[in-house]
């Protein structure tokens, strides 16, 4: 099945915002429980906990719009699956529907093959006088 360049974004999309979640929970993590004891360049970011806070603010945004996008990927692949079906199905419909018309036309033919045949007993029937209609024997006592 060949993806379409949508598809291909939306699947390349649906990977930044985990990924942006990760370095983010990173983050959050070094600035809380780090500091310029541990590592010297955290005295260059003024206010570590203030930013942590912040950090942890984006990341449940990050988190929200994760969610958001694997639903939409997830419908994406659901419907795709859905019209892969429907396409399969119409498929089988249309071969089944040949079959029928193939079958009603060779009814035809031996409709049409009986009915002369009926016509020619019946013409030979009148022609040597006999009754093609039984008649009903009457029990008499």
């Amino acid at each position: 099945m060949e993806l379409s360049t949508r598809q291909v974004w939306l699947n390349f999309l649906a990977l930044l915002p985990a990924t942006g979640l990760t370095i983010l929970t990173i983050a959050v993590a070094f600035l809380r429980f780090y500091d310029e004891q541990d590592f010297g360049f955290i005295e260059l970011i003024a206010q570590p906990r203030a930013w942590s806070n912040r950090l942890t603010v984006a990341a449940l945004v990050v988190a929200l719009v994760n969610f958001a996008l694997s639903g939409t990927v997830e419908i994406e692949k659901q419907a795709a699956l859905a019209e892969q079906r429907h396409a399969q199905r119409m498929s089988e419909l249309r071969q089944y529907n040949a079959e029928l018309k193939k079958r009603n036309a060779e009814l035809k033919n031996k409709n049409k093959r009986l009915a002369e045949l009926e016509s020619k007993i019946d013409g030979l029937f009148s022609k040597y006088g006999i009754s093609s209609t039984p008649t009903n024997k009457t029990e008499q006592p």
